[in-house]
């Protein structure tokens, strides 16, 4: 059988961590050369792209950072972690109004200001915060900018205090800590109950599929369900080279925009084909040539 090399993927099942898929898909694709885009944490579910063979290269390559969410939260809790699986520190009783929670989730909507969780991998003098917050220690963390295209409230039980939130967001958002920072402004404190990635890496949801349908599929069987890896970089043109176009690509050298009577900024990325099938991405340097950033090489 020819080796895999493409994209699949992962509904991340609960309790599951993005190694675990990891390992999975090595022993289903045959191969060990596998990349996965972007990590869920263990009670998180949801989309996570699995790279195999020669695309895992591509793995950093993705042009696509932002990510799509639904999260359900309970009102009146505050726990260490942000979230349900963590030490309970407050209770509040405080009724809020559907009014009232829908004016303080308008509120992160656009670029914000974050603080880290404890419970997260954001390493400080070169220490992960979650390995200080399991010795109980708390440090002091700066906030980052992050952006949150929209964020909507889709459902809310005012009796429960409980609902679910559509987020839109930039890479390095901490959905839990939007969700604390929604109680904060209530002032009743609240907790993320459950996570849910349903886009990640210009995937969605409905490309993925399940794990355990996986686990036992024969390498043959896996790679029908393989993603091409042009599909990584579907958000870029796409260009035609000709025979002595493609030829000069494949053996690195820099193509002359001029030459080829094209004209794009400098900084873009392109998607380069010849007779239907994927070459590569080059990038226009300062010189209006093309550089390879990476080669598709063909089999």
């Amino acid at each position: 059988m020819n080796e895999i090399n493409g994209v699949i993927c992962i509904n991340k099942p609960q309790d599951f961590t993005s190694f675990d898929v990891v390992a999975i898909m090595r022993r289903a694709a045959g191969t060990r050369k596998i990349g996965h885009g972007g990590t869920l944490d263990p009670m998180a579910t949801g989309v996570l792209p699995i790279y195999i063979g020669r695309a895992a290269k591509t793995a950093d390559l993705n042009p696509v950072s932002d990510k799509r969410y639904r999260a359900t939260f309970r009102l009146g809790v505050t726990t260490d972690t942000e979230d349900v699986w963590g030490k309970v520190l407050t209770k509040s009783e405080k009724p809020v109004t559907l009014a009232e929670i829908t004016d303080a989730v308008k509120t992160m909507q656009g670029n914000i200001m974050q603080i880290p969780p404890m419970y997260s991998a954001v390493k400080i003098n070169g220490k992960r915060l979650y390995d200080l917050a399991r010795q109980g220690i708390e440090v002091e963390r700066a906030a980052r900018p992050v952006t949150v295209y929209s964020i909507e409230l889709s459902d809310y039980d005012g009796e429960k205090r409980t609902g679910t939130l559509d987020i839109y967001c930039s890479k390095g958002t901490y959905i839990r800590t939007i969700i604390s920072d929604i109680g904060k402004k209530l002032g009743t404190g609240a907790i993320m109950t459950s996570l849910c990635r349903t886009m990640a890496a210009g995937f969605t949801l409905s490309d993925c599929h399940d794990i355990e349908t996986l686990r036992n599929m024969p390498p043959e069987d896996t790679a029908r369900l393989v993603l091409p890896t042009e599909r990584v970089f579907s958000c870029y043109d796409e260009i035609t080279l000709d025979g002595t176009q493609k030829k000069l690509f494949m053996n690195g050298m820099i193509l002359d925009c001029g030459r080829m009577d094209i004209s794009y900024p400098e900084g873009t990325c392109l998607r380069l084909k010849h007779d239907g099938d994927f070459l590569g991405v080059a990038r226009v340097n300062g010189e209006n040539g093309l550089k390879s950033v990476y080669l598709n090489i063909l089999s």
